[in-house]
C-alpha cells in the first residue's frame, strides 16, 4: 500500500503543485477493528507476532496537518507521523486490557494469508490482499518499530501515547468492546 501512497505522491510532485506529505503509521484508532472478536471471544487476532508499531493518535496527526497548514516552512515536505512508543499487538492489547480492567486473550495467525482470510472471508480484490499480505510481512519483520520525532518538532509538544488514547476513548471503547 505503501507504493500505492508514493506513487500518489509522486503524481503530486510531478503536478508542479506544492504540497506537503503526511505519512500517518497505524492509528490508535484502529483499536476499533478488533471488536468483533473481542465482543465474540474476548480476543484478538495477532498477525504481526513479534513485530513492533508505534501507532498514533489521529489528534497528533491534526495537529501536524493544521500547523503545516497554517506555519510557513512546511512546503515540499514529508512527515512520517508516529506515536512515541513502538509495542508488539500483545502489548497494546495489555494497555487496551488494563484500561477495561479485564484480560484480553492474544491469539497468534501463524500466516499474513489467514489474516487476509479472516478479515476478508469471501475474499478480497486480489490486489488488495497482496498489499495486505505484503504490509503484514514487513510488520511482522520490523522487531524495532519506526518511531519519529515529527510529532514534536512540527508541533512542540510530545506525541500522545497509547495509555492515554486509551484512557481518553475508554467510555467508547468500552460500549464498543463490550461482551455483553
Amino acid at each position: 500500500m505503501g507504493r500505492w501512497h508514493h506513487e500518489r505522491e509522486r503524481l503530486l510532485q510531478d503536478s508542479g503543485i506544492e504540497a506537503t506529505f503526511l505519512r500517518p503509521t497505524g492509528f490508535m484508532t484502529n483499536t476499533f477493528d478488533w471488536a468483533a472478536t473481542i465482543r465474540a471471544g474476548n480476543y484478538v487476532l495477532d498477525p504481526i507476532g513479534p513485530g513492533r508499531a508505534a501507532p498514533v493518535d489521529p489528534a497528533d496527526i491534526a495537529a501536524v496537518a493544521a500547523a503545516a497548514l497554517t506555519e510557513e516552512g512546511h512546503e515540499k515536505q514529508a512527515y512520517t507521523i508516529t506515536g512515541p512508543e513502538a509495542f508488539t499487538l500483545a502489548e497494546q492489547v495489555a494497555i487496551l486490557g488494563a484500561t477495561l480492567g479485564r484480560t484480553i486473550d492474544v491469539r497468534p495467525i501463524e500466516t499474513p494469508e489467514e489474516a487476509v482470510r479472516f478479515r476478508y472471508p469471501d475474499g478480497a480484490p486480489p490486489e488488495l490482499a497482496a498489499a495486505i499480505v505484503e504490509g503484514l510481512k514487513l510488520m511482522r519483520a520490523d522487531t524495532t518499530g519506526l518511531r519519529t520525532d515529527v510529532v514534536r518538532r512540527v508541533t512542540g509538544r510530545e506525541p500522545r501515547t497509547y495509555a492515554h488514547w486509551c484512557a481518553a476513548n475508554a467510555d467508547l471503547l468500552n460500549r464498543e468492546l463490550s461482551t455483553d
